[in-house]
């Protein structure tokens, strides 16, 4: 790793948790230079401008993300229990989610959608990867004859992510954690229902 790679890293590693909690909006100039001790001059000579820079966070944030979504969906288990390790991946991870400012994918797509075009591009491939991997788990249940053959495999994966995105929502706009394993053991429910023969 360069020294500008280092630095990068080191610039976002210690940036990505404050724009996660204010957003790119929200953190100022100051916050960044604060919470790294490094100038402007050298903040945007690593970094374009700040929509480089919340890109660079958002993919930092979303590492925790993809790593438990990969870890639920790339078993070699039947199609139900990929999903409810993914359910569990989040019901177990939702403290650190908590304290950190929320989801990183939902943050993001509030904010980018008024402005910061980088970043509106990014979390929109995000989601459409996300909605595509659940969308392949649920079609493979459903070829080998574990899921209903009439469920629309995309519209379920869409009503899977807005229940937990929702759910994380409501929990952190509610300040009640309790409330997000409420709903979300509630919508496992209604999804296996829905899906399993």
């Amino acid at each position: 790793m360069t020294k500008a790679e280092r630095t990068r890293q080191f610039i976002v590693e210690s940036v990505a948790p404050i724009f996660n909690k204010k957003g790119a909006y929200g953190t100022s100039l100051s916050d960044i230079t604060e919470a790294t001790g490094l100038t402007k001059g050298a903040i945007y000579g690593n970094f374009k401008d700040k929509d480089n820079l919340a890109v660079a966070c958002f993919e930092h944030n979303l590492k925790f993300f993809q790593k438990g979504l990969f870890k639920a969906l790339t078993t070699t288990d039947n199609s139900w229990n990929k999903l409810e390790r993914f359910f569990n991946f989040y019901e177990e991870g939702f403290e650190q989610v908590y304290e950190n400012g929320g989801c990183a994918l939902m943050n993001s797509s509030v904010e980018a959608d008024d402005g910061y075009p980088l970043l509106k591009e990014r979390v929109s491939v995000t989601f459409t990867n996300w909605k595509k991997e659940l969308a392949a788990v649920i079609t493979e249940g459903q070829m080998s004859g574990e899921f209903k053959a009439e469920v629309h495999a995309s519209e379920m994966a869409n009503l899977i992510i807005a229940g937990i995105e929702g759910s994380i929502l409501i929990a952190k706009s509610t300040q009640n954690k309790n409330s997000f394993g409420t709903t979300l053991n509630y919508l496992k429910s209604i999804i296996e229902k829905q899906l399993k023969q």
